[in-house]
């Protein structure tokens, strides 16, 4: 059964599923017309205890499409969020991912074509979802309702280690300064 969030609400995944070794963070928005198009990208930072990327490689995009490690993977990016279901999905093997990564960070910004001032403005019906790898099955959802108008990034929710186990927040927290300024936030150097 699926956990529904609302912003700052978390489940734990590993004491709701015993045993839990991997989830796909699934991405999902639909854009209002106007002019132009819009193409939002989904992506991962894996953090340290403090908050910061544990290396440039831990940003994981359509550029960097995995961790060294390969404990976090982008299955690729959808440049025109046609179609149902997710967007974007980033894949996290919690066996995989290193004992000083404490969280993963999923970000989705619109990236700059041609200098376009598009915002989260036109993005509506935005979440993201955390399925149960091995058995396909949706453990929670947080569905966005914020208004991003000056918004052209946004940290959608959080994966984070605490007192052993896994578990997911909704943020839901926008940023005027992009991509790039998530990024120089989290210690990555662009």
């Amino acid at each position: 059964m699926t956990v529904s969030l609302s912003k700052g609400g978390n489940l734990s995944l590993t004491r709701s599923q015993p045993g839990l070794a991997s989830v796909v963070a699934g991405l999902g928005w639909k854009v209002n017309t106007g002019p132009g198009d819009v193409d939002l990208d989904a992506s991962a930072l894996v953090l340290g205890a403090d908050g910061r990327a544990l290396s440039d490689e831990h940003f994981v995009f359509f550029n960097n499409r995995a961790t060294p490690d390969d404990s976090v993977r982008h299955t690729g990016d959808n440049r025109t969020g046609e179609g149902e279901g997710d967007d974007e999905q980033i894949a996290v093997d919690f066996t995989l991912l290193p004992p000083e990564a404490e969280s993963v960070v999923f970000v989705v910004s619109i990236h700059d074509q041609d200098g376009a001032a598009d915002t989260f403005g036109r993005v509506r019906d935005a979440y993201i979802r955390v399925v149960h790898q091995a058995a396909g099955v949706e453990m929670c959802r947080y569905e966005l309702t914020e208004d991003g108008h000056d918004e052209t990034a946004m940290v959608f929710g959080q994966l984070y280690r605490r007192d052993g186990e896994w578990k997911f927040r909704a943020i839901g927290q926008g940023y005027a300064s992009g991509l790039l300024g998530i990024a120089k936030d989290y210690g990555v150097d662009v």
